[in-house]
């Protein structure tokens, strides 16, 4: 019986993030590149600036409704972040 080599390639690679300190990083970066998928396709299109400082996510919205409407769904927005990457990766969203 074989090994599976993405499995091998997986947990090669998450060893490698872990020993280098670029786990938080890697998850940042993964969060920025599934906007889309996480919030839908009509608040990616209104976002123009998604980035991190430490753990708070920091999105630039198009929409001054929208953005009021992403405030008040703080809480829901957290766990489909955590949904996407893991939980204690973003602990503070701010909606510019």
């Amino acid at each position: 019986m074989s090994e599976d080599p993405i499995k091998n390639f997986r947990t090669a690679f998450n060893q490698f993030l872990k020993e280098e300190n670029l786990e938080h990083t890697f998850k940042q970066k993964r969060l920025i590149a599934n906007w889309e998928k996480v919030m839908g396709k009509t608040i990616a299109s209104r976002t123009n600036q998604i980035f991190f400082k430490d753990k708070t996510l920091f999105v630039k919205l198009s929409s001054a409704p929208l953005k009021q409407e992403m405030q008040n769904s703080k809480a829901k927005i957290l766990d489909l972040i955590t949904e996407e990457i893991g939980k204690g990766e973003v602990e503070d969203i701010r909606f510019l």
